[in-house]
């Protein structure tokens, strides 16, 4: 894979880190409720014959 490739993905791939993070702990806080909670997210790439899905659950009290 080229250098530009690698690069754009991984800037991608942290923006849906870190946003990501930040909407769930704003859900979390708002909700008022404690985990645990089961999370999904599923990615998709126009273009590619893609879907990927990874699932977990996310334990404790927001702050």
């Amino acid at each position: 894979m080229s250098d530009d490739f690698n690069m754009s993905m991984r800037k991608f791939l942290k923006q849906v880190g870190v946003t990501s993070q930040q909407e769930i702990e704003k859900a979390a806080r708002d909700s008022g409720k404690s985990g645990p909670f089961q999370a999904k997210v599923v990615l998709t790439v126009d273009g590619l014959d893609l879907e990927h899905v990874v699932t977990g659950t996310i334990n404790g009290t927001p702050e």
